[in-house]
């Protein structure tokens, strides 16, 4: 499949269960992200951040330069508008990434592997390496969370994005999600047999 284009939205949703990207994408059975609070509250966030504070540099983290709202493609068919990216001495980069989000003293997976995603843009659009990225928690008072990525999270990456070419290029249906929680609050609970 050489001509398919996955989004930053596609492997959050592919994150939360690979099923919801079949529902979504094979059958083209709508999610309504406009009904949902936190979805709506975090696109306001965003564009907010877009707004304010467009000059400042992180300068206690090194950062000698920054780019905003940076719209990203790739050869490997992925795309996405990354917040910021962050640029240190030495030829290093990172994405910083906002969440309408709590932080928990956890990094969880959503989170992690969106970072990856707009490094690998990043590595590929600027020629640098990548090898951390940030998030800031906009419910914990802006507080800001630097998470290391390794080649073992570029590796599964990769898998994730053939996996996700797959379900949505090739028709395939995917095992359920593994975290039965994701069940209780899926728009798509009632078609799904998961059997949660």
């Amino acid at each position: 499949m050489d001509n398919y284009t996955i989004t930053a939205t596609h492997l959050v949703e592919y994150l939360y269960c690979p099923r919801f990207t079949y529902y979504e994408y094979v059958l083209d059975i709508p999610e309504h992200q406009e009904n949902r609070f936190k979805v709506m509250k975090g696109r306001r966030i965003h564009e907010e951040v877009r707004k304010t504070n467009t000059k400042y540099l992180r300068k206690k983290l090194g950062v000698i330069d920054k780019k905003a709202d940076v719209y990203l493609a790739s050869k490997i068919g992925i795309r996405g508008v990354v917040d910021e990216i962050l640029f240190f001495n030495g030829g290093l980069a990172a994405p910083l990434d906002y969440k309408y989000a709590e932080y928990k003293n956890k990094i969880y997976r959503t989170h992690r592997y969106q970072l990856v995603f707009y490094a690998k843009l990043i590595q590929e659009n600027f020629n640098v390496k990548v090898n951390k990225g940030y998030v800031v928690y906009t419910r914990s008072k802006n507080k800001l969370v630097e998470i290391e990525l390794k080649k073992a999270d570029f590796n599964k990456f990769e898998n994730m994005v053939r996996e996700i070419v797959a379900i949505i290029y090739k028709c395939y249906y995917p095992e359920p999600t593994r975290y039965k929680k994701s069940c209780l609050d899926c728009c798509y609970k009632n078609i799904c047999d998961s059997g949660a």
